[in-house]
This record gives C-alpha cells, structure tokens and sequence, in this order.
C-alpha cells in the first residue's frame, strides 16, 4: 500500500511504477517522473534520496530529460531503483509522507502533466512474430497453403522502420499520400492513403551497456539488456503497402508514424504475468534456445472513436499470442553483430489471437475489405479521417492489476497538395 491514493482499477499501483517523462505549464522543462494513481513523482526532486551503491554514483540521471542515461545502466541498478521507489512510495515511509514541502514539489497531477518520449529513439526495428496475424496476411495474399513463408518458424523476422516518426500518444497523425495501383492498372497514381490501418503492438526498450559492434548479445544475456515495455501503433497504409513492398519490404507505408505509450512499464513490474512459452516447431537453432518462461499474459483491447462519438471496442486480444519472445528477437537482432544501443526500441509486431474479433488490425478484421466491421452505429472497413484509435494493456493476477495507460492516436485529412 502508498500513503498516494490509487483508486481501484488504476492502471498505476504500487507494484507497477512505470517510468516516463513529463512537463508541466509552470515548468515546462522535461523531467523523468513515476507514475503512482493519479500522480507523477518528479525523480529530478528526489534524486538525492537514490543513495543505494548503484545509484548514489549516478543520482544525475535522474535530472536528465530522457531515460537513456537510466536506461544505460546496468540491470541491477534498475533493481536498486525500483526496490527504493516503493520503499518511498510504502504508507509506512515517512520520508516523502511526512515531508509537506518536498511533497508539495515532488508530485504532479497526471492530469496536469504533459508527456512526451520517454526516451530518445536512436534505432528503430519492427518484429513480425505473431503466428496468427502472419498466418491470416499469408492467406489473404498467397493463400492457405502458402501462408507462412519457409523462414518464418526459424527466424524472428524483422525490418528497420522509422524512428524520426515516433510519437507519444495524443499526438495527430495525416493520412499519408503515396503511390498506389489499382487492381489491373498499368501504372500507379499519386494519391493520399485510401486503406489506412491501426496495427495492434507493444515495443521494449533497450537497455543496459551498449555491446560492441561485431559482438552479440548472447540468448543468456537478453534480459540484461531489457528494460521494459510500451503500447505501440504501428499506423500502416495497406494500399500504399501493397505497391511498394515487392522486393524489399515495409517503406512509406510505415514510416508516416507510429505511435507509443508515455509510461515504460519495467520488466520487473511485469514479471509475475511471465507464463510457459508457446511451443516452437521446429526446433529453435542453438542461438535461439532459452527454456526459462518469458511470455507475458497481457490483456490487449483496441478501441476506435469516430468523431463526436465515444471508444467502441474493435478487439481483443493477448500478448501471449506472439511467438517469437522477446529474448528471441533481441539475440537474433544483435547475432550478426549490430551494436545495440540503449534507447533503442524493439517493436512486436501486430498482436493476433485465433478469433475473428481477437485479430490486430483491420486488414484482418475486415479480411481485407471483404466485410464491414461495426464502430458504434456505424461500420468500418479501415480507418476514416478523424477517427481516434486507442490501445490500452493490462495484466491482472492475485488481486494486482498493472496497467500501460493510453496509445491513442487520431487521423486527420491527408494535408491538401496543389
């Protein structure tokens, strides 16, 4: 329990403590705070208090604007933090509790904060490690015997997006402009997207000393390197997709935005919702193999707000659907020796469960347009100017829910062009 009011249902007890970065009307400086209920703890007004023999040497991350310094050290020192944030934050502490005038500066009202990136994104990649969204794409496009190409079941596959284009969420996004191709057109028009998408994800951020370039980051050595996880919308254009993605893959389809969470959920905080790992056939190669559970069971809804109108709820789903881990990936991006720094952010890819309604994106809720999905009193078949999408996570056992906040994004009109 906190001596900070956590209303029921929060996404932000005691046992979560995520952290992100925030500025205020009054202090429109960037600060790195801790999310508890409704509150931000300012780490800039109490660094002083981080006095364990991690951090008693590093207190001035904590004064920074960005978590990459905090991020940069080691895992034990993330440990050391967390173990001293809820001692603070513990009713029965007297440090922060009985202080008037270090409380009064130390904590915000979330509703009075602005967030912005938690961290300064060097390097950007996006995964593609949902079995069940790969297979409904793999379908639609070539078929069911040839959903999954030969390499899927053997390699975490990935590609290099766009990190200049990621946003906090509530920032708007414009309907992209792109070449498309009409089905047996000779020639592709210059137009904006007409086939715009929301793809369900969450993303880790690297963490821990950076591993020198030709040097991996061994399968036993991930979770020093993990530091925790956000919500992401990975906004896609399907019909600019389609006529760019032959031969080399995602390109501006992709990179007009891509949206995330403010608060960094730890991988401590989110330890106990680890569960068994799926079953991988074939076998893993060598390099890929880890037997020690690092699935998290993470409830995942999408919601879409047409303007004037409320959230309706589009899907539902579970990250434990993915199957490639997050071990995985992050060993299989670093075996070729590519450096990796802290800061830098490791998508999922889209998230699918194996009903209709539990799919990721509507490209797969509407079978590529094939159907019409229900919004509130209307219907969808992808993304209409001004919608908002909303994505939100939670895991809930024992009693303890820890929550990831809001990824919302709008869509306004494409930006007119003469």
């Amino acid at each position: 329990m906190s001596f900070i009011e956590v209303p029921q249902g929060s996404d932000f007890p005691l046992e979560n403590l995520p952290y992100g970065v925030f500025s205020t009307s009054s202090n429109p400086k960037k600060r790195i705070g801790v999310a508890i209920g409704e509150e931000i703890l300012d780490l800039s007004a109490v660094k002083h208090l981080f006095d364990g023999p991690e951090l008693r040497n590093h207190q001035d991350v904590f004064g920074k604007e960005s978590l990459n310094g905090f991020m940069g050290l080691p895992r034990s020192a993330w440990i050391e933090a967390r173990t001293t944030l809820q001692k603070l934050l513990s009713k029965d502490n007297g440090t922060l509790r009985d202080n008037q005038e270090l409380r009064n500066k130390a904590f915000v009202k979330q509703r009075d904060a602005t967030m912005h990136l938690p961290a300064e994104i060097g390097d950007y990649t996006d995964f593609y490690s949902s079995e069940y969204h790969a297979t409904n794409v793999g379908i639609m496009f070539r078929g069911k015997d040839n959903a999954l190409m030969p390499n899927w079941k053997w390699l975490p596959v990935g590609y290099h997006g766009r990190a200049s284009s990621i946003v906090v969420s509530g920032t708007p996004l414009h309907r992209p402009w792109g070449q498309t191709i009409a089905d047996g057109a000779a020639a592709p028009t210059f137009n904006p997207c007409r086939l715009a998408d929301f793809e369900l994800e969450m993303a880790f951020f690297v963490g821990g000393k950076s591993n020198k370039l030709g040097e991996p980051i061994t399968i036993d050595k991930t979770e020093e390197h993990i530091f925790g996880m956000v919500l992401m919308n990975d906004w896609s254009a399907r019909d600019i997709q389609k006529w760019e993605y032959v031969p080399l893959g995602p390109f501006l389809a992709k990179s007009f935005g891509t949206t995330i969470s403010p608060w960094v959920v730890t991988m401590e905080a989110l330890r106990p919702f680890m569960i068994e790992n799926p079953k991988q056939d074939p076998t893993p190669l060598e390099y890929l193999k880890h037997s020690d559970p690092y699935t998290l069971d993470i409830n995942l809804v999408v919601t879409i707000k047409p303007e004037g109108d409320k959230d309706h709820v589009v899907c539902k789903t579970n990250f434990k659907y993915l199957y490639w881990t997050l071990k995985q990936q992050l060993a299989h991006h670093s075996v070729n020796g590519c450096n990796m720094r802290p800061g830098d952010l490791l998508g999922s890819g889209t998230v699918s469960g194996p009903e209709d309604g539990s799919y990721g994106s509507m490209l797969e809720l509407s079978w590529k347009g094939s159907k019409e999905v229900p919004v509130g009193n209307g219907k969808r078949k992808f993304i209409q100017d001004n919608d908002e999408v909303n994505l939100s996570g939670f895991c809930e056992k024992n009693g303890v829910r820890i929550g990831f906040g809001e990824c919302r994004g709008k869509l306004l009109p494409a930006i007119k062009r003469d």
